[in-house]
């Protein structure tokens, strides 16, 4: 039989349960819902989504009788509006997307690269393990069905380059901040970063910063506002290198992380952190511009942001480094991540020493 390509996906479900009913997907209401948002009435919701009228309000009409709570609010001369739960499952799913689905295209890349390695003669493929990151998705999105493929997994930075080092990767990805934090920073890398036995291929930079509400309702201007009582801020996770970019900002402002209220609420990707601000949850967090602008969100930034994959001195000249190396400096993809607000792709694909990087 001749091995056909495919392509594996996979995806968070809410499933809802009651006395009557077992395992119920909320997959296509909340999808509905989503729409409604978007377009502001039920029959375009019913367009994006594929869905009559009629059956968009047999949706809507299934699932009140589940929740026992109605999901639309009809005012007069205002229309239908979505109810105030309705629009809290809404933002409640963009968070659990936001947050699980760098994870899951991390597995599903995963199983990708173990089921074509089993069905196809050429098992050739370059594995990368990086922090999140938009031109790291866009990369992973080029590669799709080509020869060699990329298994990405997410890592922190260290994690990333502790495997690199015990050769369980290719390629490891990791930020390093230009300007006062560039070298506490790589102090941190040091252990890990042979300058002799890697090189650098330079991924691009990004602007980083915090995330507020629109309006910026709490006029809020930089670091040293997250000592204020009516502040409440959401971190990364332990053991990323953004946290430990917060901690240092806050060191030089004579901030302890005891005085920030939610510095110990954390969340793992930069769209995780837009979700969560979005949804009233908190008031600020730090992470890349372009998590911010796609939630709404205003921007206000503190650092930019290099991004590179290290990668063995051996392994760079390997046809399979080689071949991603030239998607990297393709006009197709380079466009791609010029066009992720608050980034910079005028160097992708540039090789250098640590010392050409890190004079």
């Amino acid at each position: 039989m001749t091995y056909k390509p495919f392509q594996i996906g996979v995806r968070p479900d809410w499933l809802i349960s009651d006395e009557t009913t077992h395992d119920v997907s909320l997959r296509e209401v909340l999808a509905l819902l989503a729409a409604i948002d978007a377009t502001g009435n039920i029959a375009g919701a019913g367009r994006e989504c594929g869905l009559s009228y009629r059956h968009a309000w047999g949706i809507l009409r299934k699932f009140e009788a589940h929740f026992g709570v109605p999901l639309m609010i009809t005012r007069r001369r205002q229309g239908t509006q979505l109810s105030p739960f309705a629009q809290r499952l809404v933002w409640a799913n963009r968070r659990i997307e936001a947050r699980l689905m760098p994870m899951l295209e991390s597995m599903a890349s995963e199983l990708q690269e173990e089921l074509e390695r089993l069905l196809s003669q050429n098992a050739e493929h370059v594995r990368l393990h990086a922090s999140h990151g938009f031109a790291v998705e866009a990369l992973l999105r080029h590669m799709q069905g080509r020869t060699p493929g990329l298994e990405l997994r997410y890592r922190t930075a260290i994690e990333a380059l502790a495997s690199l080092e015990r050769h369980e990767c290719d390629l490891a990805g990791f930020q390093v901040p230009l300007g006062d934090f560039q070298a506490p920073i790589l102090r941190r890398y040091s252990p890990w970063l042979d300058a002799g036995a890697y090189r650098l291929i330079h991924l691009a930079v990004r602007s980083t910063g915090l995330f507020v509400e629109a309006g910026n309702p709490k006029a809020i201007q930089g670091m040293a506002d997250l000592a204020r009582n009516d502040v409440r801020f959401v971190n990364r996770q332990i053991g990323s290198s953004t946290r430990y970019l917060v901690g240092l900002m806050l060191e030089r402002l004579g901030i302890s992380i005891a005085q920030v209220q939610g510095y110990e609420t954390s969340e793992f990707t930069h769209m995780a952190i837009a979700a969560h601000i979005a949804s009233g949850m908190a008031d600020t967090g730090i992470g890349v511009e372009t998590a911010a602008r796609r939630f709404g969100l205003d921007f206000i930034p503190m650092v930019q942001e290099r991004y590179f994959f290290a990668v063995h001195c051996d392994t760079l000249e390997t046809p399979a480094v080689q071949s991603l190396l030239q998607i990297m400096r393709s006009d197709n993809y380079r466009e791609e991540v010029r066009q992720q607000v608050g980034y910079d792709a005028t160097e992708t694909g540039m090789i250098q020493t640590l010392q050409e990087a890190f004079e």
